[in-house]
């Protein structure tokens, strides 16, 4: 499923993720010549991407985001 990027951030080992709209996050490296997106290295380049549409394995999976956790002691009915 196509989420649009909403931001960026930068994991433990400085690559970058973006944030996406379902609240998913998602590597964008540049590592050539196997990963090819120079736009990532530059804050000009994150910036023209908001909004761009990148596929979330994790939506198609049915995967809830990471933040989002069950409360426990919920009536369940």
């Amino acid at each position: 499923m196509k989420q649009p990027i909403t931001g960026y951030l930068i994991d433990e080992e400085g690559d970058w993720v973006a944030r996406l709209a379902c609240g998913h996050r998602q590597h964008v490296r540049h590592h050539p010549p196997f990963i090819n997106r120079p736009w990532v290295v530059t804050e000009e380049g994150r910036a023209a991407h908001l909004g761009a549409l990148l596929d979330c394995p994790r939506c198609d999976a049915f995967e809830w985001p990471d933040h989002i956790v069950e409360q426990a002691g919920r009536d369940q009915r």
